[in-house]
């Protein structure tokens, strides 16, 4: 059996086997296989969390999920990401003929074989995107949902040579690379991080011998880190909310409100017009993105009418409001949760399914509505001091 890709560190009467996969080779799931017949261990860790294994073995998992919910606990927008990421994976497989992942359901299919104890040894994908999402400001967050929607939309094929260099990264940073090029400080949440909880994972597994399939990117990390005791507690927390967003989202409404006053009392066909620019600027913008998603008329006229409203209060958005509308009228079906997992791999798919229609008049209704906060903020602005 060939040692390539394979790691082996002794510590504390402990042996552990690092596999350092290929998410997108075939060769990677038949070394995975070779080396836990002949290791036989005692664990078997894999590079998964208990959202993506359920993912992963049970296709149906989508049945169940309540459009509702998902948009009433904000989690359109992550829901949203990993749908893409599913489209990135989707992408290279048809392109190449590979499914990502081969090696993890490797992993896990010779851990039933062979008796050992199956960890699932990576840290919740929802939590690493919560810490990213926390950690790049406003701004990052417009580029990093135009990047996510972008993929939907790209038809670029990968290139050899991307591929072979994906084989030596982590899937979610192969997704983000061009992302994390911008941010680099969302190394610490994307990788580092997750070397650190998979490290002290590892080491926690039962028994005297543990096998570790792994993405190669993560198994220089690791050997860094597998000798210290990592906090796990604090790896799994979601940083607290800054309070600076909060109070500017406050902010800005008293100040547009009192503004449009004070104009309307100097001049009220300025007023008026600080009110018209206002609402059209926000209710267009917002109803603009609904209807790129090619959401409900209603749906579009609901972000009109929200937008300029939600606007003026930080705990609400436009694009619940429109989503809960459009989920309202094309309530996805069993067939449309079925078919979620092959309609993420084209942009027709994304639009022609509910479910993931209503994810993208959620977002794009927010997006539209945050732009025409700016726009017709600036306006209100320059109205007030016009009239002062």
């Amino acid at each position: 059996m060939s040692e390539a890709n394979i790691t082996r560190i002794d510590m504390d009467e402990k042996e552990l086997i690092l596999i350092g996969t290929a998410h997108v080779s075939k060769h990677s799931a038949e070394q995975v296989k070779d080396v836990i017949e002949q290791e036989q261990p005692d664990s078997v860790c894999i590079e998964l969390d208990e959202q993506r294994y359920q993912s992963m073995m049970d296709g149906n998992k989508w049945k169940d999920m309540d459009i509702f919910k998902v948009i009433k606990k904000k989690k359109s927008t992550l829901l949203l990401m990993n749908l893409a990421i599913s489209s990135f994976q989707k992408r290279m497989a048809k392109q190449f003929g590979i499914n990502a992942g081969q090696e993890m359901m490797q992993g896990i299919k010779s851990a039933r074989d062979t008796g050992a104890e199956l960890v699932l040894a990576d840290r919740n994908i929802q939590i690493t995107f919560s810490r990213i999402w926390r950690n790049i400001g406003l701004k990052g967050k417009g580029i990093l949902l135009m990047q996510v929607i972008g993929s939907i939309f790209s038809k670029e094929t990968i290139t050899e040579e991307e591929l072979e260099k994906m084989k030596e990264q982590d899937m979610l940073n192969s997704m983000l690379q061009e992302f994390t090029e911008h941010f680099p400080k969302l190394k610490t949440p994307l990788i580092d991080e997750r070397d650190q909880y998979l490290a002290q994972k590892i080491k926690d597994a039962p028994g005297d011998k543990v096998v570790a399939v792994l993405g190669a990117a993560h198994v220089p990390g690791i050997k860094q880190e597998i000798n210290r005791e990592q906090d796990l507690d604090r790896l799994n927390q979601v940083p607290p909310k800054s309070k600076v967003p909060k109070i500017i989202g406050w902010i800005i409404p008293v100040v547009i409100i009192a503004m449009i006053i004070f104009t309307f009392q100097a001049n009220p066909s300025a007023g008026l017009q600080q009110t018209l620019s206002w609402v059209l600027w926000n209710g267009s913008l917002s109803a603009i993105g609904v209807a790129l998603a090619l959401g409900h008329p209603l749906a579009i006229l609901t972000a009109f009418v929200a937008a300029p409203i939600t606007s003026l209060d930080p705990i609400t958005a436009a694009g619940w409001f429109a989503g809960f509308v459009q989920a309202y009228f094309r309530r996805p079906n069993v067939a449309d949760f079925e078919m979620l997992s092959e309609d993420v791999y084209s942009v027709k798919g994304f639009w022609n399914n509910k479910v993931t229609r209503i994810l993208l008049v959620v977002v794009l209704a927010n997006l539209g509505s945050s732009l025409g906060t700016f726009i017709g903020g600036a306006d209100v602005v320059r109205l007030f001091f016009q009239n002062l």
